[in-house]
């Protein structure tokens, strides 16, 4: 496994934001987490509202947790409302059960990391984030 580059996760970053400009979206915060869930890089415009940063990594902390994207998460704790509730406390930041976080895979299908987004819906946070993916060269899962 290779692992996510820098050059990588600003790519990611840069164009995520830049996705949620071009489709007049409301202001967005980009995460990027290597495959330990340490973060490379972290974009928020200057006006989104405030904890969007701890909204986004919950987004994407979630995935890298449970090994599976945003949606996948969104189906589960549907199913499963008790554990998610007690769950989302035990993880060191938190789990935000909704899309808009989304594992990144190698071309071989390896997890080297997750993103999450948050500031508009979270579908449109979540296409962002496949944008910014994309850009990058990688391989998305939404769940």
């Amino acid at each position: 496994m290779i692992p996510m580059t820098q050059e990588q996760a600003c790519t990611i970053a840069v164009t995520t934001l830049k996705e949620g400009r071009a489709r007049g979206f409301k202001p967005l915060c980009c995460i990027v987490l290597d495959a330990g869930g340490h973060p490379l890089a972290l974009l928020r415009e200057e006006t989104a509202s405030i904890n969007r940063p701890e909204i986004a990594r919950a987004k994407a902390a979630g995935c890298l947790a449970f090994g599976f994207g945003g949606r996948e998460i969104v189906r589960r704790a549907q199913a499963q409302p008790a554990f998610f509730a007690a769950v989302g406390a035990v993880l060191p930041h938190g789990l935000a059960p909704v899309p808009g976080g989304v594992l990144v895979r190698d071309a071989d299908g390896t997890v080297i990391g997750a993103v999450g987004a948050s500031g508009d819906t979270s579908d449109n946070d979540e296409l962002c984030v496949l944008a910014g993916i994309a850009a990058a060269g990688l391989v998305a899962e939404t769940g």
